[in-house]
């Protein structure tokens, strides 16, 4: 166990399932205090009664991150139950309606930026307010292969992982002096409720997904959750303003 981060307070957003469920889980095995901020609240509550099962401290606050006085709320929800904030990793995104540039709908545009790359900069506005009272802590956010390559028939989401990446490293700059560390994790093709609902099951659509990787096979959400929580440890207090990919060598 991470001694350095036995005690300390981290949010996952998004944490209901997939890659955010997973980076909970690792975290509350390293002895931190987490808060699974979902808009989904999962019916079995799987991250917090993992999570509490195994003798860790948890909570699920409901948050869509799109609004700003609920994500303002979540974070007051934190102070109030735990007294802090170390960590975050803003996670929450969806993948929207796959469409041509010049078929995609406003309305999809609007929510996948809404959702994926305000969300983030809204978290990261209420989210390092905190950390200055401290004069630490680390953010990471959730980008993906998408903000450092184009896929067609994704355009807001493509731009919305690209716009993670920017604001990244705009915010590592801005704070790297206060002792906050703010870097960006890009997964390539996670096996991930998105991915299903992408490939609706079917088989051969899977196989497509999984033929885009060069080390034969799609990755695992315990396997980006690793990774998410090494930028939070002390091993990696050299590294901010960077974006982590953990791919199985598409972009390579």
């Amino acid at each position: 166990m991470e001694k350095s981060m036995i005690g300390k307070v981290a949010i996952v957003t998004g944490g209901s399932y997939g890659i955010g469920q997973s980076t909970a889980i690792a975290l509350s095995k390293r002895g931190v205090k987490v808060v699974i901020a979902d808009i989904i609240e999962d019916p079995f509550h799987q991250t917090l009664n993992s999570i509490v099962g195994a003798g860790g401290e948890a909570i699920f606050i409901r948050c869509d991150v799109s609004i700003a006085k609920e994500v303002q709320q979540l974070i007051e929800q934190t102070i109030t139950s735990f007294g802090r904030l170390d960590f975050a990793f803003n996670n929450a995104g969806i993948e929207g309606i796959n469409a041509k540039t010049h078929e995609c709908s406003e309305e999809n545009w609007d929510k996948t930026i809404a959702v994926n790359l305000k969300g983030v900069w809204l978290c990261m506005k209420y989210e390092i307010p905190e950390m200055l009272k401290h004069g630490k802590g680390v953010i990471v956010n959730c980008a993906s292969i998408a903000g450092l390559k184009g896929f067609p028939g994704l355009p807001a989401y493509v731009i919305s992982k690209h716009g993670i990446i920017g604001l990244t490293k705009t915010a590592a700059l801005e704070y790297a002096k206060d002792g906050i560390r703010v870097n960006a994790v890009c997964p390539g093709v996670i096996h991930t409720p998105m991915i299903d609902r992408l490939t609706k099951n079917d088989p051969q659509a899977a196989a497509q997904y999984t033929a885009m990787e060069p080390i034969g096979r799609m990755g695992y959400p315990d396997e980006i959750a690793e990774a998410v929580v090494w930028l939070f440890s002390e091993a990696a207090s050299f590294v901010t303003g960077t974006s982590l990919t953990v791919d199985g060598g598409i972009m390579a």
